[in-house]
């Protein structure tokens, strides 16, 4: 199949615009394409059409992208799986590939990049399944030697070497008389070297070797004298480690074993996209405890405000306790004051509840989120440093609001960023405005911070959301803050702009999309 007109894709997805589009755009190349709205639905499209490729969300109602994958390849699996994820799902990704899925592309969808990706599963399924038929055609026929194995795979070649997957078979002396392309670039050991002088046990730790024997001797991996996806280490030309995963399958004739089959993945970009999550959770929590800091100061004077009060009153009624007055009329007091300790204890409390909710270091979390609640809170932990600074709030916050999907945490992240960047622009005191609004013709939630500062130069404007570039002088700012907010937004498949800039002030205006 050379065409894509001759290629049937299944489209899982449980929102209807993305399917529409999707489906369009690939049918417009050629494709056919059937679509569902959750797993369930779109496993039996699967066992009615037949498709060469799945694309699938990973997470949906019903049948999540995972157990769609699993279960189709229990049924057909010849049939690639592309997984659609959002940026803060990729580790759910990784799974997936480790789970055989041909590939994942993320949310907002790059169509250059579901291109290639489809590109990548059709080459997947053709040799895959001329590998299939070939293995077939080897089984029918038990009178063929290791030597006339290796001349017939020779016919074979271009199949053997359009493997993306490095391929490397050995006899049962483990000497390599077979590899690819993908596994001479893998070890960086020329073709013809690895067939000449390599043996097997060279490519591998030993006790990874011995590890791998003993699990072709166990059902655990695939069955007996079979092997799937199972992780391990390889060495290449200079013996540095290299992370794979590895299926392999040992050939017998007439019962006696004649070699080993090896099919083996390069696992270094998975785990690059690994580092690359921790990192960026890293930078998140570093910008964090950025604003922490330049909350703390706010948030002592707050707290200490009515601490006093608190040891005032209460010293106050353990003077009367002492002297022994405790009529009538002074424990009515008493109660007054009780009542006005409770009041500030739980002013106290909220304070530094919200305070510890937000420096939580925590995975992200997607539910269901408050607007209002979130702007309140987010204003609650800075009104002090307002107040330090003469800055007047004013707020147009609707008690009705869509609620979105999201991290709480994250989003309030986003929220504080823009309120500080906000003060430090008035360090004369000024006026701030934080509002939020619906927008039905975008189905979308609008949330505006701004400020009455100096406005940000035009120069400086195509560079403010790039990380670690700051205007503001040195020690009041890393360039961390604006970054993140456009990371965040773009994770929660919305985006954050400069509304307006200039001697009057600047705002900031958030935009997050509100899910039917």
């Amino acid at each position: 199949m050379e065409s894509s007109e001759q290629w049937t894709i299944v489209l899982i997805d449980d929102e209807k615009d993305i399917r529409d589009v999707v489906r369009i755009a690939l049918e417009d190349v050629g494709y056919i394409v059937h679509t569902a709205a959750d797993g369930r639905e779109g496993l039996q499209r699967v066992r009615e059409t037949l498709p060469e490729i799945v694309i699938t969300d990973i997470r949906m109602p019903v049948m999540d992208g995972l157990a769609v994958l699993d279960a189709v390849k229990k049924e057909f699996s010849e049939t690639e799986v592309i997984i659609i994820t959002a940026f803060a799902d990729i580790e759910l990704a990784i799974r997936a590939l480790q789970l055989d899925a041909s590939d994942f592309v993320t949310k907002p969808l790059n169509y250059d990049a579901l291109h290639l990706a489809l590109y990548r599963a059709i080459q997947r399924f053709t040799s895959r399944k001329q590998l299939k038929d070939y293995m077939q055609l080897l089984e029918r026929d038990k009178t063929i030697t290791a030597r006339e194995l290796v001349r017939s795979i020779n016919f074979q070649r271009k199949l053997i070497e359009s493997s993306m997957d490095a391929i490397a078979a050995c006899d049962i002396e483990g000497r390599v008389i077979l590899a690819n392309r993908s596994m001479e670039q893998l070890t960086g050991v020329e073709k013809d070297r690895l067939i000449s002088e390599i043996s097997i046990d060279r490519l591998f730790p030993e006790d990874e070797r011995e590890r791998m024997e003993k699990e072709l001797d166990s059902d655990a991996f695939g069955g007996r004298h079979c092997l799937s996806l199972f992780e391990t280490v390889l060495f290449d030309a200079k013996k540095r480690r290299i992370p794979v995963q590895v299926s392999a399958i040992r050939l017998f004739e007439d019962d006696r074993l004649e070699g080993l089959v090896l099919f083996i993945r390069d696992l270094r970009e998975f785990y690059r996209l690994e580092r690359a999550m921790e990192d960026q959770a890293r930078i998140l929590q570093q910008d964090k405890m950025i604003s922490l800091g330049r909350l703390a100061a706010s948030v002592v004077h707050e707290i200490n405000n009515p601490l006093s009060g608190i040891l005032n009153y209460v010293r106050l009624m353990r003077r009367g306790v002492d002297k022994k007055q405790v009529d009538p009329e002074r424990l009515e007091k008493f109660s007054r004051y009780l009542e006005i300790v409770d009041r500030e204890i739980s002013r106290c409390s909220h304070i530094t509840g919200n305070l510890l909710a937000y420096t939580r270091k925590s995975p992200p979390s997607f539910e269901t989120v408050s607007i209002k609640d979130l702007l309140e809170q987010s204003i609650l932990l800075c009104s002090h440093k307002l107040e330090l600074q003469k800055i007047v709030l004013s707020t147009d916050i609707p008690t009705i609001l869509p609620k979105i999907s999201g991290d709480f945490n994250q989003l309030q992240q986003c929220v504080l960023n823009l309120v500080f960047n906000a003060i430090d622009a008035m360090p004369g005191g000024g006026h701030l405005s934080v509002s939020a609004a619906y927008d039905p013709a975008e189905k979308s939630l609008i949330l505006d911070v701004g400020d009455t500062g100096s406005g940000i130069k035009d120069k400086e404007l195509p560079r403010i959301f790039e990380p670690f570039y700051t205007t503001k002088q040195e020690g009041y700012g890393v360039g961390l803050g604006l970054s993140t907010v456009k990371e965040i937004m773009q994770r929660h498949g919305g985006d954050v702009r400069v509304k307006s800039t200039g001697s009057s002030g600047t705002v900031f205006r958030l935009e997050l999309p509100v899910s039917d």
